[in-house]
């Protein structure tokens, strides 16, 4: 491929559609396969264990965890296992979660820029093969460590990659991560700023590294005999997020007016029937702006915007037909 790509999946295909895409992707060579985990919806670890079963090149991502609903040491050991079973293509992405989701499950959101330092910190030290105490605000373990009777313990070779959107995560993130792997629906211009704050991150690091991945999902779909249908794929999926996840519209640059307009017709967990009505609010300008749709030639060349922008791995997520978008976007780019 001309330029590295990668894939994200999510509950929107069935799990047979899920290892057929992984496959695919594998065999054209495609960087990373990312496997999504949020709503209540299906757990991000199980696919990704086995697709990276089911595969033999491409790198193994969740896109993302978070670090409130899994104990710190659990995450550990779960990626040192999904190392064992795709040696060195296995990457933990991580983010801080999301509301209303967080506290309806108990675990509202708290300082989530500090809870991930400690969170990172702890689990680079047992990647590293140490033995951790660590006494936080967040998280506190003493004395652990991997501890295999049956084989050797050493190092795991698994990169951190933070799902990080607001400015102070996106430094965290060059301060002390492996990559970051940036959220859907972040139009390229966004990336002038965090690459700004990546930057200010990686300035403070005292490993000698000058720079950390930069991966982004981007919403694809392709219709080219009639790209309206294709924008209107990207138009429910861009309404869902507003409704669920509003947060993201301050950086999507959507007005805090059409959000709460949006949100007056459905709210967490929305229906089907609620984002086709709210979803005629939306303007198709608005979801270009943010998703690479239309037809074969629009979204290959929206692609290539951000990678101008700076992203190294466009991570596609299909809507609409996902064969058609996924084989047009793999020929389009070979």
């Amino acid at each position: 491929m001309k330029i590295p790509l990668g894939i994200h999946v999510g509950d929107r295909m069935t799990l047979p559609e899920t290892w057929e895409v992984a496959e695919y992707t594998d065999a054209k060579g495609f960087d990373s396969f990312w496997v999504a985990e949020g709503r209540m919806a299906r757990d991000g670890i199980v696919p990704a264990a086995i697709a990276a079963a089911r595969t033999k090149q491409i790198r193994i991502g969740t896109g993302v965890v978070n670090n409130k609903s899994r104990n710190v040491a659990l995450m550990g050991v779960t990626f040192k296992t999904l190392d064992e079973v795709a040696p060195g293509r296995a990457i933990l992405g991580i983010g801080a979660w999301w509301e209303p989701l967080a506290t309806k499950l108990g675990s509202p959101i708290r300082k989530p820029v500090a809870s991930m330092r400690e969170y990172i910190t702890i689990l680079k030290q047992l990647f590293n093969n140490e033995t951790v105490t660590f006494d936080g605000e967040f998280y506190s373990v003493d004395g652990i460590r991997f501890d295999s009777m049956y084989r050797e313990n050493t190092e795991v070779p698994v990169p951190v990659y933070v799902g990080a959107v607001g400015p102070r995560m996106l430094e965290l993130s060059g301060e002390i991560a492996d990559g970051v792997h940036m959220d859907f629906l972040l139009p390229p211009s966004y990336l002038v700023g965090a690459k700004q704050a990546i930057d200010a991150g990686i300035a403070k690091r005292t490993d000698g590294k000058t720079e950390i991945d930069l991966t982004q999902i981007i919403a694809c779909s392709v219709d080219d005999k009639d790209p309206q249908e294709a924008i209107d794929a990207c138009k429910a999926f861009l309404t869902l997020y507003l409704m669920q996840q509003p947060h993201i519209a301050a950086h999507s640059g959507v007005e805090p007016e059409l959000v709460e307009r949006i949100q007056e017709i459905a709210g967490w967990p929305a229906t089907k029937a609620d984002i086709k009505r709210a979803m005629q609010l939306v303007p198709n300008e608005l979801v270009q702006n943010v998703t690479a749709c239309g037809s074969t030639d629009t979204v290959v060349q929206k692609l290539l915007e951000y990678r101008e922008a700076g992203v190294r791995v466009p991570v596609i997520s299909t809507h609409g037909d996902h064969h058609q978008t996924l084989v047009n976007i793999t020929e389009a780019l070979s």
